[in-house]
């Protein structure tokens, strides 16, 4: 396996399905609460190291719009964790790190939605890393909200139904500016994208690591851009 330092072309958008915390904490006896306070804890390191090997995106698939059906007091945990990591945002403006939302926060509580508009605004000049957390997204609704944005402007004679493209889907997306990510890496061994990017990732490599997100290190992102860059990327060709 390469070592850090040894990471060379680093793809440069890699997004990340951040799974497995409940079953982290139950293995070990502890609420689910504690899995989700350690797998903001892994993220640190992970940031770092996507900054030290020149990724340019990093997007986090950190709540869903289906995630709304836990039990309150799992959900409201995890607000709680969006909370703190909002308010810390200094971590991130200092380290040149770009803030970006994936999502529809409205549902998000008042007091929250002022943190995460705050991070975007403090960090919006910043040229490092970018961090997309998705938040409350849903691939199938970003979609749906896609088309009603174009339909908006059809109605408005903005445009013409002839005129649509993938290039005007793309830029009505959540992700609109934003490279289509060049890796998802699921930890957790669950082989699926659970309703993320469904857009974005047409070509897309996908890496499934047998590993609990709490558990997961710079190693393990290595190894994944490892398996990454021994596969030829033919985009439809030959």
């Amino acid at each position: 396996m390469q070592k850090n330092a040894e990471i060379k072309n680093a793809p440069a958008h890699i997004a990340l399905i951040l799974d497995g915390n409940g079953r982290w904490a139950k293995k070990r006896g502890l609420p689910r609460s504690m899995g989700h306070k350690q797998g903001v804890k892994t993220l640190e390191p992970i940031v770092e190291h996507c900054i030290k090997i020149g990724v340019k995106y990093l997007t986090l698939y950190v709540f869903s719009t289906e995630n709304w059906s836990r039990p309150d007091d799992e959900v409201k945990g995890i607000m709680d964790l969006l909370r703190e990591q909002f308010k810390n945002i200094e971590q991130y403006v200092s380290k040149n790190v770009r803030i970006k939302i994936l999502g529809d926060i409205s549902r998000l509580d008042s007091d929250l939605i002022i943190q995460i508009n705050d991070a975007v605004e403090k960090s919006s000049k910043n040229t490092g890393l970018t961090i997309c957390f998705a938040l409350n997204y849903g691939g199938r609704d970003e979609i749906v909200n896609a088309a009603k944005k174009i339909a908006e402007k059809i109605e408005a004679e903005e445009l013409s139904s002839s005129e649509i493209t993938a290039e005007i889907i793309s830029d009505n997306i959540y992700t609109a500016g934003i490279p289509d990510p060049d890796i998802i890496i699921r930890p957790s061994g669950e082989k699926r994208l659970s309703n993320f990017l469904l857009w974005q990732c047409a070509y897309s490599e996908f890496v499934f690591m047998d590993i609990l997100w709490p558990d997961f290190t710079p190693d393990d992102l290595d190894r994944a851009i490892e398996e990454f860059s021994a596969r030829s990327r033919r985009f439809g060709g030959i």
